[in-house]
Parts: C-alpha cells; structure tokens; sequence
C-alpha cells in the first residue's frame, strides 16, 4: 500500500544513486587502523549530473507500508556488473568497478 506515491519515487531514486555509487566508487580504506573516510568531502558520492534517467514504477498492493529505498541499493552492484559484461564481455567481480572500468 503506497501512501505518499512522491515519497515512494523520491526513496527509489535515492536508493538507486546510492546504489551506483557503492558499485562504483565506494571503498572504505584503513591506515594506521582507522577509517580515513569520515565524512561526505572524502567520501565521492555520484552527483546528480552524472546520474541516468531513473523511471519508478509504483505497482499497487495490499501489503502493509513499509520501507521502499532499500531494494534499489541491493540491485544495483549486480544490475551494474552485468551490464558491464553485456557491454564489454568482461565479467568483474570486484567492488568498487570504477578503477576497473579502464581496463574493462
């Protein structure tokens, strides 16, 4: 059951670029035994120029209301990857992809 349908699309959405920007770019990295990403400035999340068009597609149900962002985030890495193969024949099992890309 839907209950705020600019709700539902706005959380998709954000769910889907975080999505990309995990498969992407994330990588979490220690020195000295301390994270050395601490916040957004050193943390490169995807831009809203350099995002695709997302279309959200709002089916009806009578399931109870729930949370909505997570499933974009969880398809994306392996949506990502197969594209990637279905484009270059490369099959990269690694995350981030972005360095990869390169040599893909």
């Amino acid at each position: 059951m839907v209950v705020n349908p600019n709700t539902v699309e706005a959380q998709v959405q954000g769910g889907i670029i975080f999505g990309i920007t995990g498969a992407l770019y994330s990588e979490i990295t220690i020195k000295d035994g301390r994270v050395q990403q601490n916040n957004f400035t050193d943390y490169r999340m995807l831009r809203i120029d350099q995002t695709p068009p997302i279309d959200v597609h709002i089916v009806k149900s009578s399931e109870a209301p729930g949370g909505i962002g997570e499933p974009g985030t969880a398809a994306l890495a392996p949506a990502l990857t197969n594209a990637i193969f279905a484009a270059t024949g490369k099959r990269l099992r690694q995350l981030p992809v972005g360095s990869q890309l390169q040599t893909a």
